[in-house]
């Protein structure tokens, strides 16, 4: 018997000799295309029966409590959308057996698990699972599943053939039901130590979730950025190191001689008047009056003949390389421009 092979009128089988997880879950629309009657079905789930409803609309084809992955699929397939009314959702055509959740995705602490944080509770712990899913589906919480909304879903990236919400967006809706600040400072921290993320992605995801207001969460989110740019100096250091750059001046102010403070820098060679930026902005409410402050420093920099590099901590993870042929070449430039003006090189 195979998955598409209808179960007899008379007796249905409770399929235990199927070992996939999604196929010891299946929702009604399934067993209907089965051939089980919605009168078998509620045979099948009385007292002492061979299965049990564990969501509306979705049956466990055993009788005891659900293992932590049967969970997962049955909240997914509880929240996802049928391809149309009644019927379930096709296989992948590379993955035969694998089912498609349509506009579902687990999110929360139940994703941040699955994501491999250490610092997240197992998956048998939690007593509900956090599924995402479009702001005008007509869903309630209910059981295990608990139903988060969103105006448009991000692009799930699946583990173990289960769609998760990205880190980002998994922290927020983890954030957002937790209310201690311990356990909020260990997960964004992990988020940025254990390389899931850049610490500017997850305050994007907090400020859009409306959650930069709680005291809790503005300190962990500040613990968050000094982190990330201790994370960011030290691969900026290791660029310089591994990819044979000259020694620069480190952490410096820049001054007109007499004149302005011109703006600090986290690297500086004064011979070739090259300079690198780390841009750690926090995508809070102010992004664009700081945005606007770098786009000043910059254009007054250059107009005074020096050239300025603008690195990004996530293209220093993704692509220290690249990043050093850009300094590389800014560098080997340097001799044919015209001379920079002087300025005053001070520690910062």
């Amino acid at each position: 018997m195979n998955h598409n092979t209808p179960l007899p009128p008379a007796s249905p089988r409770p399929l235990r000799h199927l070992s996939e997880v999604h196929r010891r879950v299946l929702t009604t629309a399934q067993l209907r295309a089965h051939g089980v009657s919605s009168a078998q079905m509620n045979e099948q789930c009385r007292a002492g029966g061979a299965w049990q409803q564990i969501l509306p609309g979705v049956f466990l084809l055993h009788p005891g409590p659900p293992t932590s992955e049967e969970r997962l699929h049955a909240v997914l397939m509880y929240a996802s959308r049928e391809s149309a009314p009644g019927v379930p959702a096709q296989p992948r055509p590379d993955e035969p057996h694998r089912p498609v959740y349509a506009e579902a995705m687990i999110t929360g602490l139940a994703a941040l698990a699955l994501h491999g944080f250490t610092s997240a509770p197992p998956l048998p712990s939690l007593e509900r699972i956090d599924v995402l899913v479009p702001r005008l589906r007509r869903l309630r919480s209910t059981g295990c599943a608990r139903v988060v909304r969103t105006p448009a879903l991000p692009t799930p990236r699946a583990v173990t053939g289960v769609p998760l919400a990205p880190v980002p967006r998994a922290l927020a809706d983890a954030v957002s039901q937790l209310s201690d600040a311990s356990t909020v400072r260990r997960l964004l921290t992990e988020a940025v130590r254990g390389g899931h993320c850049e610490p500017a992605s997850v305050v994007r995801a907090l400020n859009q979730a409306k959650l930069l207001g709680r005291p809790h969460v503005v300190d962990a989110v500040d613990s968050l950025l000094a982190e990330g740019r201790a994370i960011a100096e030290d691969r900026l250091y290791r660029m310089v190191r591994e990819y044979g750059l000259p020694d620069p001046v480190w952490n410096v102010d820049l001054r007109l001689p007499g004149g302005p403070h011109l703006g600090g820098l986290d690297a500086y060679w004064p011979e070739q008047a090259v300079a690198l930026e780390l841009d750690t902005r926090a995508p809070r409410q102010d992004e664009d009056a700081l945005w606007s402050e770098y786009a000043r420093k910059r254009e007054h920099l250059e107009r005074l003949g020096i050239t300025v590099v603008h690195v990004t901590p996530k293209k220093l993870r993704d692509s220290m390389e690249q990043q050093a042929a850009v300094v590389r070449t800014a560098l080997m430039a340097s001799g044919d421009r015209e001379p920079a003006a002087y300025v005053v090189v001070l520690p910062r």
